[in-house]
C-alpha cells in the first residue's frame, strides 16, 4: 500500500536548470488513508565526501501495524554532481521493504560509462543486467534532480526512471497552480501529473497527483494517489525547514 519512494520523477533534459533546494534537508510527513491516519514517512538527503546520499523511510501507523504492516527503507547514493544545482547520477539504489505479506530487498548498480544497470535480488538471489540511458535516474533520486528544474505550466516532460525492474520513460504533465493549506499553513504550489507506469508512493492503481511549492525549493508538500480500495494522501508536517516552527 505504502512505499518509501515518495515521488518517481527526473527529467529527460538538463537545460535551464534553476536554483536547487539546500542540502542538507529533511521533509516530514503525514501518511492517511481515505482520511485515517496511516503512517509517517521521512525523507533526507545529505552531502558525503563527494557524494549525495538519500534516504527515504515510511512506517506504518500502530493500528494498521497488525492488519497491513509497513516498514520501508529506501536509499540512493549519487556521485560526480555539483550541488545544489546538480546532484549527480545515481550509483547505487538500495530498496527493503515490509509491506503486509510482501517483503523486497534488492539492489540497482549504475554504470553511466557502460550505459547498463545491474540489479541484484537478494530474496530471490538473481542477478540481472540491463541497458540504460545517459540520464537515467532511478525512482528516489529522480524526484530530487526534477526539484532543479523550472516547471512550466500546460507543459508535458518526458523522462527515464529505472524502477528496480525496468527502465521507463514516462510523461510528466504541469498542470496549474494552485494554493492550498496544510498543517504547516497555506503553500502556493504548483501540481503535477506523472503519468507513471510502475509503483512510486503507492501501490497505486489510479491517478498520482502532487503539490510542490511555487518556488526555487520545490518542495513536495502534499501527494495524492489512487489504491486498489479508497486513496492514499502525503502531507508535509515537518523538516528543517520549520525547525522553529513556521
Amino acid at each position: 500500500m505504502v512505499s518509501a519512494t515518495l515521488v518517481v520523477l527526473t527529467f529527460f533534459c538538463l537545460a535551464n536548470r534553476t536554483e536547487a533546494f539546500p542540502i542538507p534537508e529533511r521533509l516530514e510527513f503525514e501518511l492517511s488513508y481515505s482520511g485515517i491516519i496511516a503512517g509517517r514517512a521521512v525523507q533526507e538527503v545529505k552531502q558525503v565526501g563527494n557524494e549525495i546520499h538519500i534516504v527515504s523511510t515510511a512506517k506504518s501507523a500502530d493500528w494498521l501495524r497488525f492488519f497491513f504492516p509497513v516498514d520501508d527503507r529506501i536509499e540512493s547514493y549519487l556521485s560526480s554532481g555539483t550541488p545544489p544545482l546538480d546532484i549527480g547520477t545515481p550509483r547505487l539504489y538500495q530498496e527493503r521493504k515490509h509491506e503486509g505479506k510482501t517483503i523486497t530487498n534488492r539492489e540497482a548498480r549504475f554504470d553511466h560509462e557502460k550505459l547498463e544497470v545491474t540489479t541484484t535480488d537478494h530474496r530471490n538471489k538473481s542477478v540481472k543486467k540491463q541497458a540504460i540511458t545517459k540520464q537515467t535516474y532511478d525512482t528516489l533520486s529522480s524526484f530530487f534532480y526534477f526539484r532543479t528544474v523550472p516547471l512550466q505550466v500546460g507543459t508535458s516532460y518526458y523522462i527515464d526512471i529505472f524502477d528496480g525492474k525496468r527502465l521507463w520513460n514516462t510523461e510528466v504533465k504541469v498542470l496549474r497552480r494552485e494554493e492550498i493549506v496544510t498543517p504547516l499553513g497555506r503553500f502556493k504550489t504548483v501540481v503535477i501529473h506523472p503519468l507513471l507506469k510502475f509503483e512510486g508512493i503507492f501501490a497505486r492503481t489510479g491517478d498520482m497527483f502532487i503539490w510542490l511549492t511555487d518556488d526555487e525549493r520545490r518542495i513536495p508538500v502534499q501527494m495524492k494517489s489512487k489504491v486498489v480500495i479508497g486513496s492514499i494522501t502525503a502531507t508535509i508536517t515537518g523538516g528543517s525547514y520549520w525547525s522553529g516552527g513556521k
